[in-house]
């Protein structure tokens, strides 16, 4: 191959580059405001599910549990708030655990929803069930702890799951609280708060 031949071939390469930027750079700016506007309005449709009788969701401020982006709310009613939404993650088995927590103004759970996760099929999956999530209603932020044994006070672990139940539990649900309690106080150090 002679220099003449290389030279062809990178001119070539270079070119063969520049077009296939171009082109997802063109597909890029056209469906990104797309997507956002889609997950936006997800956002806001699991917000409402949260807090179906709610006049007003107002977002209070940002978190980083896990160094990952997430959200916390206040529900409002007749012009007061009446709860919180935060959203928070928990690490788990094979992956990080998205969940969203509606609370009463005291912080007592109304509700958990897991958003996302990949957590192992058929076994980690369990923590979506509601038999799991319905132990989380009623508890304040003492009560949510877990144990592997029967319980009403606690949180009981799903047996052969214990790592993804721990990072709901704990690691995902009891920070979030944690982190709402020291934020709605004034002492930023609840959480890794920026």
């Amino acid at each position: 191959m002679t220099p003449k031949d290389i030279i062809k071939i990178t001119i070539n390469l270079v070119v063969i580059y520049i077009i296939g930027a171009t082109i997802l750079a063109a597909v890029y700016a056209r469906t990104s405001p797309v997507i956002y506007q889609k997950n936006e309005q997800e956002k806001q449709e699991a917000l409402k599910k949260m807090a179906p009788e709610a006049e007003a969701i107002e977002k209070l401020g940002d978190w980083y549990p896990h160094e990952k982006h997430a959200e916390y709310y206040a529900v409002k009613k007749s012009g007061e708030t009446a709860g919180y939404i935060i959203q928070t993650f928990g690490k788990g088995y094979s992956s990080y655990i998205n969940i969203l927590v509606a609370t009463d103004k005291d912080l007592r759970i109304e509700k958990i929803e897991i958003l996302s996760h990949a957590e192992t099929p058929g076994l980690g999956d369990e923590i979506e069930k509601e038999s799991f999530k319905d132990q989380f209603k009623g508890k304040d932020p003492e009560h949510v702890k877990l144990v592997k044994t029967e319980t009403t006070e606690y949180i009981q672990a799903i047996t052969g799951v214990t790592i993804s139940s721990r990072a709901v539990t704990e690691d995902g649900v009891k920070k979030a609280l944690e982190f709402l309690k020291g934020t709605l106080s004034g002492n930023k150090e609840g959480g890794s708060h920026e």
